[in-house]
């Protein structure tokens, strides 16, 4: 297919976050938000957003057209399919050349299975190069959530950035201090905005979740504060390497990590230094069982030039992996968390 047939990328941002964390009022002030004028607002019911004042026509049973230039629809049943039947509708005319769908989850849906979706779907990873993931966490429960429900140390690992609500209703300032140095913990790849410090807007989250690639060693400013222990075996820690691997050792490093562990391979994001392209770093990205089609960056965003990847697993010890990469690259270094 040449580049005159290529059809538009389009990007995908999943909305998730536990029962209560504030999803449903971040999307009330996004629908309004002229930076989302070009976008799809997937919704799991249209009575739990505030639109009957705002509606001005409706396309479908299913699609609505918001004042701001946003279409919202409601995600019943086929999740797959109501996002191949959208495209056909822009395709055809039927709506308006939307260039990003945002999908609200359930507080209880884990984004690992929508990520494969769409990851594993041939057409729909085509149309949708672009995914990634907000998580959005309550201020006063989220250290408490964080502990007692598998499912939002799920959401926090997958996420791209991690949304703070209620900051200023919470008590004392250094459980919100010491919450952050436990998402940090969790998910160091993760970008962390406050709602209340308005830095949730729907342009400020759009910036957050571009693809530009994150520091591995990135610290709370609260150097001084201990996280709790990590919450249901999940874990982060950083491998680096100093050695250029060639690009079939790293794949079959891959095949046999997401083969022995991959349920359990939550996130893995960074940079591989390769043997064939040494100028140009590689940029991964696997989640669970899925691997993120790999990119060449054009130069390395620093004067380090080795491999740095963090991983964000679930009972996988740093050791094994560190192992396996020293049984094809070698000289793996593991930074824990």
């Amino acid at each position: 297919m040449s580049d005159a047939q290529r059809p538009e990328p389009l990007s995908l941002v999943v909305l998730t976050g536990f029962l209560g964390a504030g999803k449903t009022s971040l999307l009330n002030q996004w629908v309004a938000d002229p930076a989302l004028a070009d976008a799809v607002v997937m919704i799991n019911e249209f009575g739990e957003i505030a639109l009957d004042h705002q509606l001005i026509e409706k396309v479908s049973d299913e699609i609505i057209t918001l004042p701001s230039g946003c279409v919202c629809c409601a995600v019943r049943g086929d999740f797959a399919g109501l996002l191949i039947n959208l495209l056909k509708r822009r395709d055809n005319g039927r709506i308006s050349l939307f260039r990003r769908v945002v999908l609200e989850t359930t507080g209880v849906a884990d984004p690992g299975p929508i990520l494969a979706a769409v990851r594993g779907h041939p057409y729909l990873s085509l149309r949708y190069p672009d995914v990634s993931v907000l998580t959005v966490v309550d201020a006063i429960n989220g250290a408490a959530t964080l502990v007692a429900h598998e499912v939002n140390a799920r959401q926090i690992a997958a996420a791209d950035a991690l949304i703070l609500t209620k900051t200023d209703l919470a008590p004392d300032r250094d459980d919100v201090t010491r919450l952050r140095a436990s998402l940090e913990s969790v998910n160091p790849l993760a970008a962390i905005l406050d709602a209340q410090a308005g830095e949730a807007s729907a342009s400020a989250v759009i910036a957050a979740v571009s693809d530009a690639p994150r520091p591995a060693s990135r610290r709370s400013a609260a150097t001084d504060v201990e996280p709790p222990p990590a919450s249901h075996g999940v874990r982060s820690f950083t491998l680096t390497s100093a050695t250029p691997v060639r690009a079939e050792q790293l794949d079959v490093f891959l095949e046999l990590l997401q083969t022995s562990k991959g349920p359990d391979l939550l996130r893995v994001k960074g940079l591989v230094f390769l043997a064939q392209e040494p100028e140009t770093p590689l940029v991964i990205h696997v989640a669970q069982s899925v691997m993120h089609p790999p990119r060449l960056l054009e130069r390395w965003p620093d004067d380090d030039r080795s491999t740095r990847l963090v991983f964000i697993v679930r009972d996988i010890e740093p050791d094994f992996v560190a192992s396996l990469w020293d049984a094809f690259g070698g000289d793996g270094q593991i930074e824990r968390r």
